[in-house]
C-alpha cells in the first residue's frame, strides 16, 4: 500500500510541474522577446545571478547558453558583494533569478549593477516585487503551487526557471543561426561532438546491411527486405552497385490507399528515381544540415560513379558513440 501511495505521489507531482510548464506558453510574450534582443545585441557576457534553488537553476542555464554561442558567467549575489562584481562590465546583461523577487543579498547587488548601465533581466514569479521594479526586462516565471505538499520547497517554481532557461537558451540558437557544426566547437571532448566531427565514412552502414533489391524485384520482395533489415526504407541498385533509386514505407503506405493491386509488380514502377545522396568523405554535420534543409532522415551514400557503399540515418548518428570511438581511433 505504501509502494502503491508512492507511485501516486510521484505522478502528480509530475502533473503539477507539467502543467507549471504548460502554463508559462501563456506567458512568453514581449518581455521574453526583448531579453532574447538584449542578450543576441549584448557585446559581453550574460551574468547569471541566484541564491539557492535559483542558482543552482541559474548554473544550469549559464552551462546551457555557452554550449550554445552564448558567454555566460555565474555570480553568486554573496559573493558579489564581497567584491565579484568586479567580474561585471558595462558591456555585459544581468539575468537575475528570484521567485520572490524579494532575495535581499540578490537585490542589493542590483543598484551596482544598474549603475554600471548594465542592462537587467529578471525570472521572478512577481511581477510586483523589488527586483521587477528595479530591472528592465521582467519574464513572468510564475506557478500556481508547488508541488511539495507543504508549499515550501521551490519545486514547480523551480522547473518552471528551468524551462524558461532553457526556452531563452533556444531561442537565442535560432537568433544566432547557431548550427550542429557550431555545437562540436564548444563539445570536443563530447560523444555527440565527436559524431558531429567523424566523417560519413565512420558512422554509414554499409555492405550486407544495406537494405538493397534488384530494378527488377517484385514490391512483395522489396518490403520483405525492408522487414528482414528493419529499416523503413529499401534501395535499388543493380548488380555494378549502381544506385537506381528508393521505396520508402511512405510510398508503400500511399500504394496501399489506392486499392491497386501492386505486390507483384516490379518496384522500378514505383520508387523514387535520384534519391537524395552525399558523399563519404564529408563531415556527419554537414549530413545533418542537408536532413534538416531537406526534411529527411536517411541519405545514401555513394561514390563518385554513384555507385551505392552504404546509408546514414539520423539515429545513427545519434545513436552510436561507442562504434564511432573506435572508428575515431582507428
Amino acid at each position: 500500500m505504501e509502494e502503491d501511495r508512492s507511485i501516486e505521489q510521484a505522478k502528480e507531482v509530475l502533473r503539477i510541474e507539467a502543467e507549471s510548464i504548460f502554463n508559462l506558453i501563456a506567458k512568453v510574450g514581449e518581455s521574453f522577446s526583448r531579453a532574447v534582443e538584449l542578450i543576441y545585441r549584448c557585446k559581453g557576457r550574460v551574468i547569471v545571478a541566484g541564491i539557492g534553488k535559483s542558482g543552482l537553476i541559474g548554473r544550469k542555464i549559464v552551462a546551457t547558453l555557452t554550449s550554445t554561442g552564448t558567454q555566460a558567467l555565474f555570480l553568486h549575489p554573496v559573493e558579489g558583494l564581497h567584491g565579484d562584481l568586479g567580474i561585471v562590465t558595462k558591456e555585459d546583461v544581468l539575468l537575475a533569478i528570484s521567485h520572490s523577487g524579494e532575495t535581499s543579498e540578490l537585490n542589493m547587488i542590483i543598484d551596482s549593477i544598474r549603475a554600471l548601465g548594465v542592462p537587467r533581466i529578471a525570472f521572478t514569479g512577481n511581477t510586483c516585487s523589488t527586483l521587477a521594479q528595479t530591472c528592465d526586462v521582467v519574464v513572468d516565471v510564475g506557478v500556481s503551487r508547488e508541488a511539495c505538499p507543504f508549499g515550501l520547497a521551490p519545486t514547480s517554481s523551480s522547473t518552471a526557471a528551468l524551462a524558461m532557461g532553457d526556452a531563452l537558451a533556444v531561442a537565442l540558437i535560432q537568433r544566432r543561426n547557431f548550427q550542429q557544426k557550431d555545437f562540436f566547437k564548444f563539445h570536443p571532448g563530447g560523444s555527440l561532438g565527436s559524431r558531429l566531427r567523424a566523417k560519413v565514412r565512420d558512422v554509414m552502414i554499409g555492405g550486407a546491411q544495406i537494405p538493397r533489391v534488384a530494378g527488377d524485384a517484385s514490391v512483395l520482395a522489396a518490403i520483405r527486405e525492408m522487414d528482414e533489415k528493419n529499416k523503413g526504407f529499401v534501395l535499388v541498385a543493380d548488380g555494378n552497385d549502381v544506385l537506381h533509386g528508393i521505396l520508402t514505407d511512405g510510398d508503400i503506405r500511399r500504394l496501399v490507399r489506392t486499392g491497386r493491386d501492386f505486390l507483384n509488380e516490379r518496384i522500378d514502377s514505383f520508387m523514387t528515381r535520384s534519391p537524395k545522396t552525399v558523399r563519404a568523405d564529408i563531415s556527419t554535420a554537414q549530413a545533418i544540415e542537408r536532413m534538416q534543409r531537406d526534411e529527411i532522415t536517411t541519405l545514401v551514400v555513394t561514390d563518385d560513379a554513384g555507385r551505392l557503399i552504404g546509408y546514414i540515418h539520423l539515429h545513427d548518428i545519434l545513436g552510436r558513440g561507442g562504434t564511432l570511438k573506435i572508428a575515431l581511433a582507428d
